[in-house]
């Protein structure tokens, strides 16, 4: 009899195209799905408060679609590399799959990996997560990209991502499955007070939605996706990034999904940009902390105002595409990319706050902040980051409202009475200042 199999989920929660679940199957014998809450493990960053709401949901889709087919789904907390481990010891295991981190994590998965193999179990990883792996894509002289269009180019110039693998009908579970810990005693939910009501308005997790949200894209706003992508009322994004970054959909079904349909070009460019992140990640596991461009270690923050970060937090800024932004996040754990653009350079441009204090709050409030896109995000904006144009990229918050939401309509809905606000800065005098600051990093070169 074949010895049962370990299927490790990490930011992979579905069953259609997940190769470590395909290998599981392919290999024979009872299942064990895992799923690990670390929070302790070094280079492992906490999860933020509207991630841990969608986890919790995902999780629970997840548990309850291998339930339909025979499977189970355990639950554990603790560092990733132990738990495993004692998981594997629980259930008999004799072989462990998953699908590849990048970034620090993928430092935990080399050493679990070498140290199963010395025990004899079988361990096998796959690409499920990024379409192009980060060592497969370089310069002609070897070392990383640091632009967007030559490396998008480089990895389009490579065979084409792989078809989506199916999702099976059936996952044969152990007979006796190891002991779990309950979801709800996670705590992943708040409670007092309980915040997320926007969130269950906004926001189904769980695989099944995300394969409809994926369904509705293709059919109502792909077509239209490039002209009006940059409109916060237009309603013609994606909205599937909080699905990517919790897995519930993978990038080569929506790639194979989308290729070929009229207008996905500039779509499938913005999976390229998620695929710069974390190629970025890959080679700069700091990301979260340090600035990619060591230069940029010169430029003179001055003391936090707390003032005005928390203002910019509630949004209460008095700029009203800036407020409407950040109220849409808060009430709904998302925001559109126009805005996000607009919002961060105006945190770090025109009131001089450090990008990392923007990151965490984005961390710890946006359903899809990831460890790569988000820092790698506020890095793009900052200038600190991997990008072509100067720090002196400002984004005039009035201009950018004229063009982007000419008639009001996401100002009105979100702050509609951020017009009767006296803003906090002013915008033409906070512009000259930082573009004063930046000549230390220009002096730094």
């Amino acid at each position: 009899m074949t010895s049962p199999s370990i299927v490790w989920f990490r930011e992979d929660l579905r069953l259609a195209d997940n190769p470590a679940l395909r290998a599981a199957i392919d290999r024979g014998g009872p299942i064990v799905g895992l799923y690990v809450l670390d929070e302790q493990s070094p280079g492992i960053r906490p999860l933020g408060g509207a991630a841990r709401w969608w986890l919790h949901h995902s999780l629970a889709s997840l548990a309850d679609r291998l339930a339909e087919r025979g499977g189970t789904l355990v639950l554990r907390r603790g560092p990733a590399a132990q738990v495993v481990r004692e998981t594997v010891a629980d259930a008999g295991a004799g072989a462990v799959f998953w699908n590849r981190r990048y970034g620090a994590a993928r430092e935990i998965d080399a050493r679990l990996k070498a140290g199963l193999r010395e025990d004899d179990v079988t361990v096998a990883s796959f690409a499920g997560s990024v379409l192009f792996e980060p060592w497969t894509v370089r310069t002609g002289g070897g070392t990383p990209f640091s632009v967007f269009t030559p490396f998008w180019r480089a990895c389009l110039s490579l065979p084409a991502p792989r078809a989506p693998l199916p999702e099976p009908r059936t996952v044969t579970g152990p007979t006796r499955a190891p002991a779990s810990d309950t979801l709800d005693d996670w705590g992943l939910l708040p409670h007092r007070p309980d915040w997320a009501e926007g969130l269950r308005e906004r926001w189904e997790p769980g695989e099944p939605a995300a394969r409809e949200r994926l369904r509705e894209f293709l059919d109502d706003d792909l077509g239209r996706y490039d002209r009006a992508r940059d409109s916060p009322a237009a309603g013609a994004t994606s909205l599937l990034s909080p699905r990517l970054r919790w897995g519930e959909v993978s990038p080569f079904t929506v790639w194979h999904a989308a290729t070929g349909t009229p207008g996905a070009g500039r779509f499938l460019s913005e999976l390229g940009w998620r695929e710069f992140a974390w190629h970025t990640l890959h080679h700069f596991p700091d990301l979260a902390t340090k600035n990619l461009r060591p230069q940029f270690d010169a430029f003179p923050w001055p003391p936090l105002h707390r003032g005005h970060l928390e203002a910019w937090q509630r949004g209460r800024t008095g700029i009203p595409l800036v407020d409407a932004g950040m109220a849409e996040l808060w009430r709904t754990g998302f925001m559109h990319n126009r805005v996000r653009m607009v919002a961060a350079s105006f945190l770090v441009k025109n009131l001089l706050i450090d990008w990392r204090h923007g990151e965490q709050w984005f961390w710890d409030t946006l359903v899809d902040a990831d460890d790569a896109s988000n820092p790698f995000n506020w890095q793009w904006v900052a200038g600190s980051g991997a990008d072509a144009a100067p720090y002196f990229r400002v984004f005039n918050p009035e201009l950018q409202r004229t063009r982007f939401d000419p008639d009001g309509a996401y100002t009105a809905r979100w702050a509609p009475n951020a017009e009767g606000r006296e803003p906090i800065v002013d915008l033409a005098a906070t512009r000259t200042a930082a573009l004063a600051a930046y000549e230390a990093v220009k002096r730094a070169r």
